[in-house]
């Protein structure tokens, strides 16, 4: 038998290489691997000689071991762009990633890649690097990548068919839509319509009846009146119900003058003067300058009888400079909405919270052992028709105090000691009160819109001065005057003759709230 064997030498070779590579480093094991798979598969070599040795490797090895190893094929971009010096050199976007921005603009780009990328910590601190540089480069990254020109819609063609202006054509429309009509020209194009009758209930059968669509104009404009008398608020909200009466309230002028002119809610019940004392009582007559006054007492406008067809042409309505309309009052409707003016059908209140600290624990000097108390108070006015008011401050909540709030009840309570709810008026202060700005009669240094009060004092010694302003508060188109703001807060001593100044740090404004009971007040 013969020993040579060339398939047993080759066995032998191949079997004494894996007991050295398992006694031997990895790059030894790498060299006899790649020698072995030279040897035996050149084919295999050139196609691995490609990719990058730890790939090779790992090939070799699971024919060495017999160990399957996980190929990634996806990881050769990755560790390029984690490569530095020649390898990494092959990618210019992984070096301008690695680039530092230098401007704002930069910073900022760089801020929203971060924050697209989720690094919400990086993107922070690179928007707060932007904006030290310079404050406007959120304007100035909207110039670049969104700039104004880029939103404008391109236009087109007006009269694609070329035909002519005069033959109509919905190519010939505005590119904004149909034309937008003003408040007056909406309610003017209310004036040919009629009272429409209600739809009937089932199809085919008749209508409704609807007897307040036959009445003449002039019989609805007396009902509109009568309705204005009685509520204002009522009145204005009947132009929600059909066109025909939002084109008479809007446009019927002589109903808001008389309104306007009225002791209802318009300014004939407004004093300009002081009418009575602070306890109440009529002045006398000799004090009072017929001048001042802002209506002709001559002629009582709420006994006025309007007839449907003499109601506005043959009864003369007093009139008065005050109530003269001017540029900055168009109409009486206007004026009813914007001149300043008292309401009598609710009371003004004035919430008032502020914090102050309690007593400290003696034992201890921490500060969070420290009580805070948290202090609420109310102020109330209430107005009367006769120049009166009311003056309240309590710590009672105004659900419980404005149905007391009466002239009745400050008489039965007034310093006694009560158990009834309305025992609270036994802390309500008497007082008179007036606006300014009336046209005849001029104070010094007073504008229209003022409120000025006297009140009584907690002594019969001192009286009490406050100084207001009529505001608005709300929204532009609501309500209007329902807003007292301070100017002002005196006390003064009749025995001294001095005068002292209340400090408003912590007083706030009056917002007028509607009392039901009140009635017209």
């Amino acid at each position: 038998m013969d020993d040579h064997n060339p398939d047993l030498e080759t066995f032998r070779k191949q079997w004494q290489e894996e007991v050295s590579a398992r006694s031997t480093p990895k790059e030894q094991v790498y060299n006899s691997a790649k020698a072995y798979s030279s040897h035996e598969k050149p084919e295999r070599s050139k196609a691995k000689s490609a990719l990058p040795p730890s790939y090779v490797l790992n090939e070799e090895a699971e024919g060495v071991d017999g160990i399957s190893a996980q190929a990634y094929h996806d990881l050769e971009d990755k560790d390029d762009t984690r490569r530095l010096g020649v390898e990494g050199s092959k990618h210019p976007q992984s070096r301008q990633n690695l680039k530092e921005p230098q401007s704002a603009l930069e910073h900022y780009e760089k801020a929203i890649e971060r924050e697209d990328q989720g690094n919400l910590g990086d993107s922070l601190n690179l928007y707060r690097k932007a904006y030290r540089l310079d404050a406007g480069v959120d304007r100035i990254y909207k110039n670049k990548h969104f700039p104004p020109s880029s939103n404008k819609i391109k236009p087109t063609d007006s009269n694609p068919s070329n035909a002519s202006v005069t033959v109509p054509n919905p190519a010939h429309h505005s590119l904004d839509g149909p034309f937008a009509m003003t408040t007056n020209n909406l309610v003017n194009s209310f004036s040919n319509t009629t009272v429409a009758p209600a739809a009937p209930a089932i199809e085919g059968t008749l209508p409704p009846p609807c007897p307040i669509a036959t009445i003449p104009s002039e019989l609805l404009i007396e009902i509109l009146l009568k309705t204005a008398i009685a509520d204002v608020a009522s009145f204005a909200r009947l132009s929600i119900v059909c066109k025909r009466f939002a084109y008479l309230v809007a446009t019927e002028d002589r109903i808001w003058e008389r309104i306007c002119r009225g002791h209802e809610y318009g300014f004939a019940a407004m004093h300009y003067i002081w009418k009575t004392s602070i306890a109440g009582k009529p002045l006398p007559t000799t004090l009072l300058d017929a001048s001042d006054l802002p209506l002709d007492d001559a002629l009582d406008v709420s006994t006025l009888s309007l007839d449907p067809c003499t109601s506005f042409n043959n009864v003369r309505l007093p009139r008065s400079p005050i109530l003269l309309l001017s540029d900055v009052y168009p109409s009486y409707r206007q004026m009813l909405r914007t001149r300043p003016r008292l309401r009598f059908n609710g009371c003004y209140i004035s919430t008032v919270n502020y914090h102050r600290p309690g007593a400290s624990n003696t034992s201890t000097n921490s500060t969070y052992t420290c009580p805070v108390h948290i202090v609420t108070y109310y102020r109330y006015l209430r107005f009367f028709r006769d120049g009166t008011c009311l003056s309240l401050l309590t710590t009672t909540e105004p659900a419980d105090v404005v149905h007391h709030l009466t002239k009745e009840n400050l008489q039965a309570h007034h310093n006694k000691e009560s158990m009834l709810p309305s025992a609270i008026m036994r802390h309500a202060l008497k007082g008179r009160w007036r606006l300014s700005g009336s046209l005849v009669h001029q104070h010094d240094g007073e504008k229209e819109g003022d409120v000025h009060i006297e009140t009584e004092g907690v002594d019969a010694k001192y009286m009490y001065n406050m100084q207001l302003s009529l505001r608005s508060a709300g929204r532009v188109c609501g309500t209007r005057n329902n807003k007292l703001v301070w100017k002002g807060f005196w006390s003064y001593n009749r025995l001294t003759d001095d005068w002292a100044t209340f400090t408003l740090r912590n007083d706030r404004a009056f917002f007028w709230s509607r009392v039901k009971s009140y009635a017209m007040g």
